[in-house]
Formats: C-alpha cells, sequence, structure tokens
C-alpha cells in the first residue's frame, strides 16, 4: 500500500511540474531548472531545499500567473470542476459549435485538512474530443484551450472541425481535482 501512495505522490508531482510547463512554458520552466543546477549543482553543504526550488520557480513566473506558485508549492489547493452539461450543433460550413457548461470550485485545505473554499481566478483548460476508435479510451483532441476562470459557473463555446464525442473542463486533469470524473460529459447533439 505504501508503495501505491508513493506511486500517486510521484504521478501529482509529475503533473505538478507539467502544469507548470504548461503555464508558465517550456523554455521558462527549462531556464528556471537550469539555475537551479547551475546555483547548486555539485556544491558542499548547505544543500538546497524546495524553497531555493520555489523561489527561482518563482522568479521565472510571470506576475499575472504568480498564483499557480502559490497553488502548486505553498499550499494545499485542490479543485472541483465539473461538466454539467455539453451540446453541439452543426454549421452550415461543416464544423460543429460546442457549447459546455461548466462549475468550479477552488479550496485551501490546512494541516489538518480542513477545507475551505476560496474564490477561483485561474486558467483552466477547457477541451473537446472525437469518438475514440475501436479500443482506445479517449478520441482525438479536437479542441484545448486554456480560458479565465472567474466565477464559479461558466459557459464556453467553441468550434471544431469534426463531430465532437466528450467535452469539459480540464479535461485531461492537469488540476488536483476532488473528483475528476466528472470533468467530462457526452456531447449530446
Amino acid at each position: 500500500m505504501v508503495e501505491n501512495q508513493g506511486y500517486i505522490h510521484y504521478q501529482k508531482g509529475s503533473l505538478v511540474m507539467y502544469y507548470l510547463k504548461e503555464m508558465i512554458g517550456e523554455k521558462q520552466l527549462n531556464a528556471a531548472l537550469q539555475e537551479l543546477l547551475l546555483a547548486y549543482a555539485y556544491k558542499e553543504p548547505p544543500y538546497p531545499t524546495s524553497n531555493h526550488a520555489v523561489s527561482i520557480f518563482r522568479s521565472h513566473t510571470p506576475d499575472s500567473l504568480q498564483y499557480i506558485i502559490t497553488d502548486l508549492f505553498e499550499t494545499i489547493t485542490l479543485f472541483s470542476n465539473r461538466t454539467i452539461a455539453a451540446k453541439s450543433k452543426p454549421l452550415s460550413n461543416g464544423k460543429y459549435e460546442v457549447t459546455i457548461e461548466t462549475e468550479s470550485k477552488k479550496f485551501r485545505a490546512d494541516t489538518l485538512g480542513r477545507e475551505s473554499e476560496t474564490a477561483v481566478n485561474d486558467w483552466i483548460e477547457i477541451g473537446v474530443f472525437a469518438k475514440p476508435e475501436d479500443g482506445k479510451k479517449s478520441g482525438k483532441l479536437l479542441y484545448r484551450k486554456m480560458h479565465p476562470v472567474r466565477k464559479a459557473k461558466n459557459t464556453y463555446t467553441v468550434i471544431v472541425t469534426e463531430k465532437p464525442f466528450e467535452a469539459g473542463i480540464d479535461p485531461i486533469n492537469l488540476l488536483i481535482d476532488m473528483v475528476s470524473e466528472d470533468n467530462i460529459a457526452k456531447v449530446k447533439d
């Protein structure tokens, strides 16, 4: 059981770095990692702590995205994103208009695990998928883009070039979500 918990922590750790890369860009993340290595590789004690890494990540993150460093490294931040409904309609040009209704909540937990809701004011991905091919769990990604989420309930309308099958918020689970299975819903015609 402990090994499984370690694997889960490893997955979340990898997810944190992937999310940071998606938000600040691969070039900025690589520059931060290089700065960390140059500053501390093969040095004598005192050795760096996670605070040194967080400080360097913060210095490579734009002011408008500083909240991400706080959420990822300094607090226990959880989300409750869900897709309420997704529907599509064909357009005369052969494309499809997809309307996605979502709900987003953001929580901070203390060291005892007590959660309190905090205002959501984040960039969160919206995604649309085609029907999966036989034997596949997910279909081809038709749309994937970050959108500002400033309130709990939101509606997004996007255009895709193929018939949509599923759509939702945080579709590839970049964020730590309390119930990630409800992020995506089948698209109704």
